[in-house]
């Protein structure tokens, strides 16, 4: 009994709490892509430097609130500088829009051909990062690291195996679900909300109804840009803020939003989560799990992992690929690509 708890740990500490972490984050990124292409019509490449850019924001707040003695204790002051920077990157978000999108939507430019435009918006975006921050690693974490460690885990159940809960872990969680549930009721609930949906629907017929497009594009962005902030800042906090691995982060997001069925948002949170799942249980090394489990003589001596961690955005690709393949609409139906 006591290795069959031991081993519920490791997994517990080593797949489930970091999957869900994760896929939180990545369930917010897709809820940002799916809003413009379900609303605005278009694949926006240049999603993760929005979020990159509003994680380096916050990192420059938050320096400013250090040296002045600003902090919120034992939470990351990172979280006083949040509001800031999602202001911040909602005004940007809004400059795009006016000086690059809105010109291709009032030509009614082929969604690919406004799709390439957010490349080149991405490219701009990831220059400015890096000659205002640079490209280092950067931790910009303060406060209280850990909730519990993995010694007094251990110390306290007796148990071999320890489990450590970082705070971060926590925050990135419990803002997730306050995120999505304001969002959910913004968009049942709220008369802009359903003119939101309706434009999705049909845009013709939206218009017909009196619906304002500029002010469903003004507020679809405001929506996209607190997103696009909060995941990059919950992402930074969680594992270090580096403009490049933003940059590498549009395939498993572009991913969870196809996979959960894009332009549907309830599809883009379990896509997240099924991305940061299959990720970290296809890569994680299973034979200490194996050892606690299985007899002495049937102890397995090699990792037992399926794939190098190495290749970890290649599962991404992969589960992308079979869903194109087999259900291009996704687990819930969405927009056909």
């Amino acid at each position: 009994m006591i290795d069959i708890l031991n081993a519920i740990v490791l997994l517990t500490n080593f797949v489930f709490i970091p999957a869900i972490t994760y896929g939180s984050q990545l369930a917010l990124g897709a809820l940002g892509i799916t809003f413009i292409y379900g609303i605005l019509r278009f694949a926006n490449f240049s999603h993760g430097e929005f979020m990159s850019f509003g994680t380096m924001i916050c990192i420059l707040i938050t320096w400013f609130f250090q040296s002045s003695n600003i902090n919120l204790g034992f939470l990351p002051t990172a979280l006083l500088a949040l509001p800031i920077a999602i202001l911040t990157t909602i005004g940007l978000s809004l400059l795009f829009n006016r000086f690059v999108f809105n010109y291709y939507r009032i030509q009614k430019s082929a969604p690919v051909v406004i799709a390439m435009a957010s490349i080149g918006v991405m490219f701009v975006i990831n220059a400015i990062i890096r000659i205002v921050i640079g490209p280092n690693d950067i931790k910009f974490f303060d406060g209280q690291k850990f909730i519990i460690k993995a010694k007094q885990f251990k110390n306290i159940t007796g148990l071999s195996e320890g489990l450590a809960l970082k705070s971060t872990q926590v925050i990135t969680v419990f803002i997730t679900i306050i995120l999505l549930f304001l969002v959910f009721w913004f968009l049942q609930k709220t008369k802009t909300g359903k003119s939101m949906r309706a434009f999705s629907d049909n845009e013709d017929l939206a218009l017909l109804s009196g619906i304002n497009p500029s002010k469903v594009v003004f507020i679809t962005w405001l929506i996209v840009g607190t997103l696009a902030c909060v995941a990059g800042t919950l992402y930074g906090l969680d594992k270090g803020y580096k403009p490049f691995t933003y940059l590498g982060l549009v395939l498993p997001i572009f991913a969870a939003a196809i996979v959960g069925g894009i332009g549907n948002p309830i599809g883009a949170v379990v896509g997240g989560y099924t991305i940061a799942f299959s990720e970290i249980m296809i890569t994680y090394a299973y034979k200490k799990f194996f050892k606690y489990l299985l007899p002495e003589s049937l102890e397995p001596t090699g990792m037992i992992q399926l794939l190098s961690t190495d290749y970890k955005f290649a599962v991404s690709f992969t589960i992308l690929v079979i869903v194109l393949l087999v259900r291009p609409s996704g687990i819930f139906k969405g927009r056909t690509l």
